[in-house]
């Protein structure tokens, strides 16, 4: 009642500034879960600052192996950005009962395909929020941790129509696993065949093929995905991108020195096209080990002395924007 009277009694209180105070009075953050069905379910953050009125990103975000929405937002922070930033974060969780450990099953060969298994029951989501809240169609994007790093990837090449970027933490390129035995390989050794995984991505995109930006973030230290995964993820992209005419070369651009004794360096990779467009971003974390960079400790698999991933990502995530 006071904002409203004060906009009738104050002639210098501007429309904007009565809409900011309005919205602050009857608009909270929602953190809400949904069922997709008996067995699959996903929460959604909307911040204080969404009305409705107009179209907003939308971030989709893949746990890793033993989380869950509440764990892996805790960690991240990402609703907190979303926050500040005003975009809607979707998490969708995994079912014990598909996976034990609560892992994405990326390595399934039919979890690997558009509109089949896993992948489409994420696509159901997404689609359930876009018609739910105001998204921007073409702002939505998606990252992972872990196994959700290697379905991340996966996603991206079933549906390169849906996201906008693709953000890829301690993850990499699904490659030759069909099996939790070539799982294995593949965390370890990363692909043995990039430019085939490469062509095969393109294949698999299909009429709906496009080149997409990818930014992966990875501990040199980690002992769970080997980090020269990040390196063959890029390469299998860069091999994508050639179906695309795209001619991607690698630049050290900076490198990160500890701004406290007790923080990890870091080294950015930027892959950019002839015109200098950066199309991809690596960020190896000196030091650290199987973890969400920069993370919050209210969170498994997080480490604070790393510089913060959520907020490289969102970064990332703006400069391809429309």
């Amino acid at each position: 009642m006071n904002t409203l009277c004060s906009f009738f009694m104050n002639p210098v209180l501007t429309t904007s500034r009565f809409l900011i105070e309005l919205q602050s009075v009857f608009f909270h953050p929602i953190w809400k879960e949904y069922n997709y069905d008996d067995y699959f379910t996903y929460k959604v953050y909307v911040p204080s600052t969404y009305t409705g009125l107009s179209k907003v990103p939308l971030i989709v975000m893949l746990h890793g192996c033993q989380q869950d929405a509440d764990d892996f937002a805790a960690g991240t922070e990402m609703n907190k950005l979303a926050e500040e930033k005003g975009f809607i974060v979707l998490y969708p969780q995994m079912n014990s009962f598909a996976n034990s450990n609560g892992c994405w099953n990326w390595f399934y060969e039919y979890n690997q395909f558009r509109d089949n298994g896993e992948p489409e029951i994420i696509k159901d989501m997404i689609d359930h929020i876009t018609t739910k809240y105001a998204i921007n169609s073409t702002n939505i994007y998606l990252a992972g941790m872990s196994a959700g790093g290697f379905m991340a990837n996966v996603l991206a090449i079933a549906y390169p129509d849906v996201f906008k970027a693709v953000a890829i933490h301690s993850g990499g390129s699904n490659s030759y696993a069909v099996d939790l035995i070539t799982a294995a390989q593949v965390m370890l050794y990363g692909s043995l065949n990039p430019e085939f995984d490469g062509d095969e991505a393109y294949k698999r995109m299909g009429n709906f093929a496009r080149p997409i930006p990818i930014i992966t973030l990875h501990g040199q230290s980690d002992t769970v995905v080997n980090p020269v995964n990040a390196s063959t993820l890029i390469q299998q992209w860069i091999y994508t991108y050639k179906h695309f005419g795209l001619a991607i070369h690698e630049n050290a651009t900076s490198y990160t020195s500890k701004e406290k004794e007790n923080h990890y360096s870091y080294i950015t990779y930027d892959y950019v096209d002839t015109k200098n467009k950066i199309w991809m971003k690596k960020i190896m974390v000196e030091g650290m080990e199987h973890a969400w960079s920069g993370g919050n400790s209210n969170g498994s698999n997080t480490d604070p002395k790393g510089p913060n991933a959520s907020k490289m990502i969102w970064d990332f995530f703006e400069e391809q924007k429309d």
